[in-house]
């Protein structure tokens, strides 16, 4: 029995992404979490892969599998990074490791008092290693790594198999 067609592929990565960014943006505006930097550098490649996957999806119905599935596969990979950049912002969040300076809080130590006024106007209003919100102990951006990871296999499986 067949699961998946990998002529469903860039559709679905188009439309899994934009639940994604959409959900993103609700939490923001709707749920009043603001995004930190991280957050942000994360949206891009799901606007990236939301552009690839219709581009895919179009050509797909216009008879051009092949050239649907390049398409689909650089919607997978725009998907990879942002589940790369999730799983190094949870990493953060986690403190398996430092994350940048413009966001956590580990810049130089303050000189004087005028130093210690600037570092504290030009700090971040949302720090990248708080975790705002969880569900069942995983971050929105532990979330963005899993489904994003796994909506990137999918697009590579069916993407592969349109480009061949």
């Amino acid at each position: 029995m067949k699961l998946f067609s990998p002529r469903a592929a860039p559709a679905l990565l188009a439309h899994s992404s934009a639940a994604l960014l959409l959900g993103a943006l609700a939490f923001q505006h709707w749920g009043g979490l603001a995004p930190c930097a991280l957050c942000l550098y994360q949206r891009w490649p799901h606007v990236i892969a939301i552009a690839a996957g219709l581009v895919g999806m179009f050509l797909v119905l216009q008879g051009q599998a092949r050239a649907g599935g390049w398409a689909t596969l650089a919607a997978a990979l725009a998907l990879a990074v942002t589940a790369a950049i999730g799983a190094y912002h949870a990493g953060v969040e986690w403190q398996w490791w430092q994350g940048p300076q413009a966001c956590s809080g580990t810049g130089p130590a303050a000189t004087s008092a005028s130093s210690l006024r600037e570092q504290l106007l030009a700090a971040p209003v949302v720090r990248c290693d708080d975790i705002v919100w969880s569900f069942l102990g995983i971050s929105m951006a532990g979330w963005n790594f899993l489904l994003s990871g796994a909506l990137a296999l999918i697009g590579l499986h069916g993407g592969w198999k349109l480009a061949r």
